[in-house]
């Protein structure tokens, strides 16, 4: 994938390293609580009262930077913004509200609740912002076995796609609907979205390739690479050694390729109706 030239994104938070599970101390009582707390367990207080207070990072990684996983995460969203961008404003004749980056290491905090990596990337539509550990891909790597930059890059675009869907509703309406279903329902519901979300990373790479010409050689199949290691069918044979259809979330390896294909050779949001039939 040519990404090194790339525009970086401006909707990166770098939380890496702050650590999850403590709740942020606003001020008032619930600081002098705590700082009685510290002072009676033989510390200085003043590690409380006085500790500064800084945002997590917001913005721009800056080329060459000694962290090329965190600048190519960056260069892909901003790629994904460009492609989303412009389908919005063809398709609909409006902007497309950005979604942040959030990278985390270990655990996260989002406004869909507390979560760890072991959950893998993921989006939340309360507060509209991608969740990723960067160690994922080196589980996608070597525990999937499905190596490459564009792999890396698909994950992000297919988490990318579920913010589309929020922002056209689709999200909601399946939401709605998984309420009123039982849990076999629920869970097809959940694969057709997925399968979409695939499909709209397609959308994403394929005008990615005419419009900017990032994709080389060989990257679409690590994409499809990607799509067919973290099928349910997969995923349960090697798990359980077995699958079991009517538990799928997220469809079978050759769904997941067949969309995401279906979207990178058509472009279009029309060719991404998995709800259809």
């Amino acid at each position: 994938m040519r990404w090194t030239g790339g525009r970086r994104s401006d909707n990166v938070v770098d939380e890496r390293g702050r650590g999850v599970g403590l709740p942020v101390v606003g001020g008032g009582l619930g600081m002098a609580v705590l700082a009685l707390v510290v002072y009676l367990l033989g510390g200085d207080p003043r590690v409380v009262t006085e500790a500064p207070r800084t945002a997590p990072e917001v913005g721009r990684t800056a080329p060459g930077s000694p962290d090329p996983q965190a600048d190519f995460v960056s260069v892909v969203l901003a790629d994904t913004e460009d492609t989303w961008k412009a389908v919005f404003r063809e398709r609909f004749g409006r902007a497309y509200p950005e979604p942040q980056l959030v990278l985390f290491s270990g655990a996260a905090e989002s406004a869909c609740g507390f979560a760890q990596s072991a959950v893998g990337p993921f989006y939340c539509p309360r507060d509209h912002r991608v969740y990723i550990d960067l160690a994922f891909y080196r589980e996608l790597r070597e525990r999937f076995h499905a190596p490459g930059d564009f792999a890396q890059a698909y994950v992000i675009a297919h988490e990318v796609g579920h913010h589309v869907q929020s922002l056209l509703g689709i999200s909601d309406r399946v939401s709605a609907a998984q309420a009123r279903s039982g849990k076999t329902r629920a869970n097809a519901l959940s694969v057709r979205l997925e399968l979409q979300a695939d499909c709209y990373a397609g959308i994403w790479a394929h005008h990615a390739e005419r419009a900017r010409n990032v994709v080389e050689p060989g990257d679409i199949d690590e994409a499809l690479g990607a799509a067919s290691a973290i099928g349910d069918d997969r995923l349960q044979e090697q798990s359980r050694g077995y699958v079991v259809p009517e538990s799928f979330t997220h469809g079978t390896s050759a769904q997941r390729m067949g969309w995401f294909r279906r979207g990178y050779e058509s472009g279009r949001l029309e060719a991404c109706d998995t709800f259809k039939g």
